[in-house]
């Protein structure tokens, strides 16, 4: 909560300082909302047996924010991040506070190559080639699975 005193008499100023007072409201609820973890639209993907509820992230700003601010996930939850074109795709923690692992994935499905990320890291990680599709998972899913590169994931954009 803020809260400005104005100590004039002068309507002008009172006027001033109420206008202030209502942009830093502003700002503070802005700076707040951001902060909330963004819901999507969900696919379901599969790993062989296992199921995916994944939120699709299509748009710069959507995958800008990406799982950020998020402080749980279903063990069946991820986020699905979706690029106009092949291109090696980078990613950092910056803001997330969950520990994730990434899989870079080839327009068939085909996993490429997997990272291991930790929570509020600037440490990049990266796909070995160009794809346009990424996968966040929880930290660990998908080594328990035993899912690896040449996986091929079905469901969504990657057909049957």
């Amino acid at each position: 909560m803020i809260y400005i005193k104005a100590s004039t008499t002068s309507p002008g100023a009172a006027a001033w300082f109420a206008a202030v007072a209502l942009v830093l409201a502003l700002v503070a609820g802005g700076v707040a909302h951001a902060q909330e973890p963004q819901r999507l639209p969900t696919v379901t993907l599969r790993a062989g047996m296992h199921n995916i509820v994944a939120m699709v992230a299509r748009t710069p700003e959507q995958r800008a924010v990406g799982l950020m601010h998020r402080r749980e996930m279903a063990t069946h939850e991820g986020m699905l991040f979706v690029f106009e074109q092949p291109a090696v795709q980078c990613f950092w923690m910056k803001n997330t506070l969950l520990p994730l692992s990434i899989a870079f994935i080839a327009d068939d499905g085909t996993i490429v190559n997997l990272a291991d990320m930790q929570p509020q890291s600037l440490d990049s990680h990266c796909s070995s080639k160009p794809v346009r599709y990424a996968l966040e998972m929880n930290h660990g899913w998908f080594a328990r699975r035993a899912v690896g590169p040449g996986f091929r994931l079905a469901g969504g954009p990657f057909g049957n």
